[in-house]
């Protein structure tokens, strides 16, 4: 068993329970590299939902958290954070607590690369992305007992645990590729950028978040960030992955492909679409209502059993 302790100090006191019904905590995490688009929106109004169906004993419905992870400036879109949480006010998507800005975290960040090297759960690697293609994609771990130089190298963990499925509350159990679970993967990059599963998992931890409701495209990372989690001994969220929508060519809407923006100023057929998306079935007069009336009526018949399971789904965009 793994006996060693990380100092990862959370916002409150105590981490909560995830079995506790009176401590759930979500949160929605966008990239600032383009604006909000409705395969975004979707994720967000499920991880939205879900917290927000949840009544505690008290009566308290669950916490909703946004966090900007904003730690790749080459790849992200000037003025794309403010407008990201204009758009999620405009759909009536109002969190709470203050934001977290992933570009603000760096001294926490560093701090936890310190103690997985102190602990010698960690090394630098020189190998290029190139040369681990030729060896056949998946990384061996070759510099692990190489002692690099930390000059131009990337840091990797060095992975005891290796977790390739977990049960997710929608998609039920889900393995992932074993040889790729396995794999020391990078937490600190060669550029001098934090790694996304390092930075996700650290603010996971420091912002007590109990369930991480998200889009299908990020199944297979989750097996890493699990990992991780084991590895700093700590609880990790309990995790749902909702379909993609993708377009009839089928690509999956993303900044990426330049998926259109969702109008802010007209939120509500959008909104009625990403419900009927996730398989809730708003009446049709909803779309008259107001965006408070529409986001009311999808908190009070938000049902988990009714998300459809399959993970990417065709959807035509004419109607946002």
């Amino acid at each position: 068993m793994n006996t060693n302790t990380f100092q990862i100090k959370a916002q409150q006191n105590k981490r909560p329970d995830s079995s506790n019904r009176q401590s759930y905590r979500g949160r929605f995490a966008p990239s600032p590299s383009g604006l909000l688009h409705f395969g975004s929106l979707i994720a967000a109004i499920a991880s939205f939902l879900d917290a927000k169906a949840h009544i505690d004993v008290s009566g308290d419905c669950g916490k909703w958290l946004v966090r900007l992870e904003d730690i790749d400036p080459p790849r992200e879109q000037a003025g794309a954070s403010a407008d990201i949480l204009a758009t999620l006010e405009a759909f009536g998507l109002h969190w709470d607590e203050q934001v977290l800005y992933q570009s603000q975290q760096s001294e926490r960040y560093k701090h936890l690369l310190n103690e997985l090297q102190q602990q010698n759960l960690s090394y630098y690697c020189h190998c290029t992305r190139a040369k681990i293609k030729v060896l056949g994609g998946i990384y061996q771990g070759h510099c692990r007992a190489l002692n690099q130089a930390p000059q131009n190298a990337a840091t990797r963990l060095i992975n005891q645990q290796g977790i390739h499925q977990f049960n997710d509350i929608f998609q039920g159990q889900v393995i992932c590729d074993k040889n790729l679970a396995e794999e020391d993967f990078i937490i600190h990059r060669k550029d001098g950028l934090f790694a996304y599963q390092l930075a996700v998992v650290h603010d996971d931890i420091y912002q007590n978040i109990t369930h991480v409701i998200r889009g299908c495209d990020l199944l297979e990372p989750t097996a890493r960030q699990l990992t991780l989690f084991a590895t700093l001994n700590q609880q990790a969220p309990k995790y749902g992955h909702v379909p993609l929508a993708i377009t009839k060519e089928g690509y999956k809407l993303s900044k990426q492909n330049k998926a259109p923006a969702i109008d802010n100023n007209n939120p509500q057929p959008a909104l009625i679409a990403a419900l009927k998306f996730l398989g809730q079935v708003p009446p049709a007069e909803l779309i008259h209502k107001s965006v408070d009336d529409i986001i009311t009526w999808a908190i009070e018949h938000w049902s988990r059993n009714k998300v459809p399971k399959k993970q990417e789904i065709n959807y035509e965009l004419k109607i946002i």
